[in-house]
């Protein structure tokens, strides 16, 4: 039997989630599963934990759909596929590619994810940056220095597949009913690294400080990958899995006629407030007793003049990192490990842009906005990393910030007091000094004049979109545009859903 809304205290929990469904069921509960959890903060500080379960008296068949597994291939032999990039996308189309039993080879032009770290912490703590291993490029994708978050709005049926997977590999029971499953940077590098090994088990190959260079093509046809320059391997399926910053990689396809085309996106800022107040506006006096999460949110806000703003990956608890994968050029992300036990909490603080607003045409246009506003950071930071930065009351007033208040900056290397309204183009920040008022009447300190903004956040998600077909592949055949930098995915879980129908589609060609 199937229970919905089942309404407990946090001190309740799981324990008076059990023994609600064997009140309602009416006799001993012989099999127990949660379905879903989520918390109603609505009545504060009456806060609830509400759980939809299925309890199962002995002799009673479970109603639950099984996981869905995905195909196995018809054909043996061959040609290898390759797989472009081992971000979310990439592991996913090569676990799944590697389960139909055609051994993928997997190029990726960062490192393994024990090495990869090494440099990113290295690049925190000194400003020497290595542009092909960094918090954008390596083993995981950009993903891997985040919060781990798993939220999203897709309902397809491989969802189920993707996150027992990351179970299995170690990621928390917990991220299969969790209305907001998170992971957290510190679990998700050994997710990654189980996955990989699983991928190599069955037949797979990753290949790190593989850079796919080229594309070699016959008759419209994808004949053969170039890696590094110098190495040819024959394929006739390759999985483009580059991820949103593989800007290079945007300007080799273009060269080659791959058809492509700019997409809306957005940029802004990160925003931090301290973790303690951002609990106290969502619970209340519940907030003291220690028994929730830190507490999330999620703000948007559009206005008359066709403006628009919202919070995108928030990270309770948190950090905001450097995340530049380029040479002179700044730009920000936000990071959480598993207990989100950090000091601040952050957001992306965004402005919506659509290719009309873009100051340069072409399918690459967002694209070289991005990298003019991480160029004008750079500067600004003073050239060496770190990032510039303004306490929020002081950039809506037009005020050059002198130091932090309450709230006090996590961004490494550090950050450079300045006013970010010369440092933004005046689309965003005149946005954004909208945005901040509004948004704290709907979250009550949101607009804290002593929040910190850290610019620049420009790579919410990919300016480019990489065309393809209801067979998911390119006009280029053989070529199949995946996840988040083609443009079809926008975070982990979806990205990852993506990778498996790419290879599901290599599977059934």
């Amino acid at each position: 039997m199937i229970i919905r809304n089942i309404s407990v205290s946090p001190e309740e929990g799981e324990r008076g989630a059990r023994a609600e469904a064997r009140r309602i069921l009416g006799r001993p509960v012989e099999a127990f599963t949660i379905i879903k959890r989520s918390i109603d903060a609505r009545k504060k500080p009456n806060v609830k934990l509400i759980y939809t379960v299925e309890a199962l008296a002995k002799g009673e068949r479970s109603e639950l759909e099984p996981v869905y597994e995905p195909p196995k291939a018809a054909r043996s032999g061959g040609k290898r596929p390759v797989v472009v990039g081992f971000g979310p996308a990439g592991m996913f189309a090569a676990l799944t590619l590697a389960m139909a039993g055609l051994r993928p080879i997997v190029l990726e032009r960062g490192d393994d994810a024990e090495t990869r770290t090494a440099k990113v912490l290295k690049f925190w703590e000194s400003g020497k940056l290595d542009t092909e291993s960094n918090v954008q490029f390596g083993e995981g994708g950009a993903g891997t220095f985040s919060d781990g978050k798993l939220n999203t709005g897709t309902k397809d049926k491989r969802l189920g597949f993707v996150f027992k997977s990351l179970v299995d590999f170690g990621a928390p029971g917990d991220i299969m009913y969790d209305a907001k499953p998170h992971i957290g940077t510190d679990v998700l590098k050994t997710v990654v690294l189980n996955l990989r090994k699983r991928v190599e088990e069955l037949g797979g190959e990753v290949r790190f400080r593989s850079k796919l260079t080229g594309i070699e093509t016959e008759n419209g046809r994808v004949i053969a990958a170039l890696v590094n320059g110098t190495e040819r391997i024959e394929c006739d399926s390759l999985i483009l899995a580059i991820g949103h910053s593989a800007r290079d990689t945007f300007e080799l396809l273009l060269s080659l006629g791959v058809p492509m085309e700019p997409k809306a996106f957005s940029m802004g800022v990160r925003i931090e407030h301290r973790q303690r107040d951002i609990d106290f506006s969502q619970y209340g006096e519940m907030a003291e007793r220690n028994l929730l999460p830190p507490a999330d949110y999620k703000l948007s806000v559009s206005f008359p003049e066709g403006d628009s703003a919202y919070t995108f990956c928030m990270c309770p608890g948190g950090y905001v990192v450097a995340a530049a994968s380029e040479n002179g050029r700044v730009c920000t992300n936000g990071m959480s490990e598993r207990a989100r036990d950090g000091e601040n909490a952050n957001s992306a603080l965004l402005v919506t842009l659509t290719p009309d607003s873009f100051p340069y045409p072409g399918p690459l246009g967002g694209m070289r906005w991005q990298r003019e506003l991480e160029e004008s950071a750079f500067r600004a930071g003073g050239e060496d990393y770190r990032a510039p930065a303004q306490l929020s009351g002081d950039f809506i007033n037009g005020r050059i910030s002198r130091g932090a208040g309450r709230v006090r900056p996590t961004y490494k290397p550090g950050v450079t007091w300045t006013d970010l309204n010369a440092v933004l183009p005046g689309k965003i920040t005149g946005t954004l000094k909208k945005a901040i008022p509004a948004l704290g009447r709907k979250l009550r300190g949101f607009d804290d004049p002593e929040a910190v903004l850290t610019a620049a956040e420009t790579r919410s998600s990919s300016p480019v979109r990489i065309t393809r077909g209801e067979d998911l592949s390119s006009a280029l055949r053989g070529l199949y545009p995946c996840g988040e930098g083609a443009g079809y995915a926008g975070g982990i879980a979806s990205a990852a859903v993506d990778g498996v129908k790419c290879a599901e589609a290599v599977i059934l060609n």
